[in-house]
């Protein structure tokens, strides 16, 4: 019998009104989303519900949304009887991750989150910068026009690796917009500037890893109980001491999400659930192996469409 992974997204999948649902049917979700708002120095429930999207798009308040929406997901299907046998997210996604796999406590991962939220909006605000999708050229294709449109202190390089053919680059605005410009003459089908409020998984976040270091240097770390896949190493990873360094790092590396997911497969992993806000995991799997079955669990109905033969048993809440 193939195993199952938790899959968590990452900054961009938000949207208002995300968690609603899930406040309104589910107790579990009602008490981490109460739990998040005292937590937190702005009211959670509401960016998140209402919006206005403009204020949910900015990344001190769509991190901390998108890890709430996450694990209160996550813990409504364990509740019901479906946990999984591996985990992995996509950049923030990690810290969902982490919550599920036992390595940090809900509370700690808000307030890591919080912190790191607001760090990269004011990095981002300090040191200019963006980032872009460059769809239909190859891996080193990419890395090749990075190297080439990279000036001294005016620097673009890999982001995300997020399936074959999609890769998502990041870096100062002038060095970012030659990318593009070169992606195109290349023959990219597709090149898209992304709307983002700082150059991401780039050196320019280098600060911010500094920063969080101490920040996460006085969190404590349990090893994992379950296996989980790095996005950073594309490995599996246990060691409290060796996934702290690990999301220190994933500030200035780049996503490596295709290997990711192959990793994930070689575990023996045949269904794979995107738990928390949109469909933006389950679409990148199915490029990279059809093969996998992909789930999604982001609203209530999507909760409740687990059925017995999934959870061995039927929802507790309604």
């Amino acid at each position: 019998m193939s195993k199952r992974a938790f899959i968590f997204p990452g900054q961009a999948s938000q949207y208002v009104g995300m968690g609603r649902d899930l406040y309104e049917h589910f107790e579990t979700a009602r008490r981490i989303y109460d739990q998040a708002d005292e937590l937190v120095a702005f009211d959670l429930k509401s960016v998140s519900f209402d919006g206005p999207e403009e204020r949910l798009t900015q990344t001190r308040y769509t991190q901390p949304a998108v890890l709430v929406h996450s694990v209160a997901a996550a813990e409504l299907l364990k509740k019901q009887g479906i946990a999984p046998d591996a985990v992995a997210g996509h950049s923030l996604g990690a810290y969902a991750a982490l919550v599920i796999a036992g390595v940090l406590g809900f509370e700690d991962a808000l307030r890591a989150v919080c912190v790191r939220a607001s760090l990269m909006q004011e990095a981002g605000e300090q040191h200019p910068g963006t980032m872009a999708a460059i769809i239909g050229l190859s891996d080193g294709a990419v890395r090749a026009i990075c190297d080439t449109a990279s000036r001294e202190g005016d620097g673009v390089c890999p982001a995300n690796f997020n399936a074959p053919g999609q890769v998502v680059v990041s870096g100062t605005i002038p060095a970012v917009h030659r990318v593009m410009e070169q992606a195109r003459e290349a023959g990219a089908k597709r090149v898209i500037k992304l709307s983002v409020s700082g150059a991401f998984h780039s050196p320019l976040m280098d600060l911010v890893g500094r920063k969080m270091e101490q920040v996460l240097s006085g969190i404590a770390f349990s090893p994992a109980r379950i296996p989980i896949v790095d996005n950073v190493t594309a490995d599996v990873v246990r060691d409290p001491d060796e996934i702290r360094d690990l999301l220190i790092q994933q500030l200035t590396h780049p996503v490596r999400w295709v290997a990711s997911m192959q990793k994930l497969v070689s575990l023996g992993i045949g269904t794979v659930i995107e738990v928390g806000p949109g469909k933006v995991l389950q679409g990148l799997m199915r490029r990279i192996d059809r093969s996998v079955r992909t789930l999604g669990a982001d609203r209530a109905e999507d909760v409740r469409s687990f059925s017995p033969t999934e959870s061995g048993k039927r929802p507790a809440e309604g």
